[in-house]
């Protein structure tokens, strides 16, 4: 029973015993994931990595050999009807000209969930290649492996970026702060924004008015002191995971890791895509350890500088309508809680890691740019010395 799952966990250079193995085994014959409702792929994969895993550093390549062993997700829509994975095998890629694009209809967002819906109860077979069914390939708006202007991804991978809701639920990796960075330019970058100042007791030696005053008082030793110098600048740190910023991810950490190094005064949270009523620490966790943007707002003193790191690259609805972030049911649009967080932090800036080359073509990033008053940089040398440079105004 399982053995290839255990064989699975081995070729992944994860240190899993036979002992454990058998331990595993015995759990699932006493029927620990048995209750509340039955067993699932989410209770069985907290159960094989509570028994298998022997350090949470070993947490990334479990989850990888987890996903390469039990292929699929499980559907996390409210409809009654899962939709069968072989109906989502991906058997062909149609690549559409940019004329046959044009032609492809977007529907509105009311439109696209009660089509949805529609589709769940009539659909009866597996489809692939068409423009109506949920399937891959194709032109339909539900699936994945196709094209539609904007749609709603049920499993895969994301390829063209429009997908207005996706399905299934991801576990992002955390951006590692400690990355050796290959060179010194970002953090000379970010130097840009530093301001010492001295506070505290006077317990630092002032070298010249120490010589001074032995000097002043025939040659008797006068030590004078000074408060210790401190870095006075305080970030706030809102950076995206997941999604399209994993084609980012070294970029991020470079900067992530340059930024805990300048900065003693450096709080961080995570998002995806675009800031909505909560935000978190741990992407492990972050559907258990949630922090209320509104705590944000108050925790932290006007004084702040707030960076978002991110490529702002997601359908308009997130930004625009409740009910639109791909992950759930937001009770308020994403540009409500960017305006209220800009207002409670005047000095801000948006870094993002795409080439500015294709800011004009996607519509996300123009209403990004306006809601942050154009206020933003591209992740490159240049374009962080002007954010350090604005935000040190």
């Amino acid at each position: 029973m399982l053995i290839d799952f255990f064989y699975t966990l081995r070729a992944a250079k994860l240190p899993v015993s036979i002992r454990e193995y058998l331990t595993l085994l015995e759990a699932l014959q006493a029927g620990v994931i048995d209750d509340d409702g039955g067993p699932s792929v989410d209770k069985f994969y907290y159960l094989a990595r509570t028994t298998l895993v022997k350090d949470e550093v070993q947490f990334d390549k479990f989850d990888r050999a987890f996903s390469a062993y039990f292929k699929g997700v499980e559907m996390l829509t409210d409809f009654t009807q899962e939709v069968p994975l072989d109906w989502l095998r991906k058997t062909l890629e149609v690549e559409l000209s940019p004329e046959e694009k044009a032609k492809i209809e977007k529907m509105g967002w009311d439109e696209l969930m009660e089509t949805l819906k529609k589709r769940f109860e009539e659909q009866k077979e597996r489809h692939a290649g068409g423009s109506k069914w949920i399937g891959t390939g194709g032109t339909s708006p539900f699936g994945h492996g196709g094209y539609n202007p904007q749609g709603i991804r049920i499993g895969g991978a994301g390829k063209n970026k429009s997908a207005v809701k996706v399905w299934d639920q991801r576990t992002f990796r955390d951006y590692d702060d400690n990355l050796e960075l290959g060179t010194r330019n970002i953090k000379v970058a970010l130097r840009r924004l530093r301001r010492f100042a001295r506070e505290g007791a006077a317990e630092e030696l002032d070298l010249d008015d120490t010589i001074h005053c032995t000097a002043a008082n025939a040659g008797l030793l006068d030590i004078k002191l000074v408060p210790e110098r401190h870095n006075k600048v305080k970030v706030l740190l809102l950076m995206d995971v997941g999604g399209t910023m994993d084609e980012h991810i070294h970029r991020v950490e470079e900067l992530f890791s340059a930024a805990k190094t300048e900065f003693k005064h450096l709080e961080f949270y995570y998002f995806h895509n675009c800031v909505y009523d909560f935000v978190w620490k741990n992407n492990r966790r972050r559907y258990a350890e949630k922090f209320p943007t509104w705590d944000i707002i108050r925790k932290y003193n006007r004084d702040y500088k707030l960076i978002f790191i991110g490529d702002a690259t997601m359908s308009p609805y997130e930004i625009v309508q409740r009910g639109g972030s791909v992950e759930y049911n937001n009770e308020e649009p994403g540009a409500e809680w960017l305006q209220r967080l800009t207002h409670a932090f005047p000095k801000f800036a948006w870094i993002n890691p795409e080439p500015p080359g294709v800011w004009e073509y996607r519509q996300s990033i123009a209403m990004i740019q306006q809601l942050m008053s154009q206020r933003m940089f591209p992740l490159s040398l240049a374009g962080l010395e002007q954010a350090m440079r604005l935000l040190s105004k």
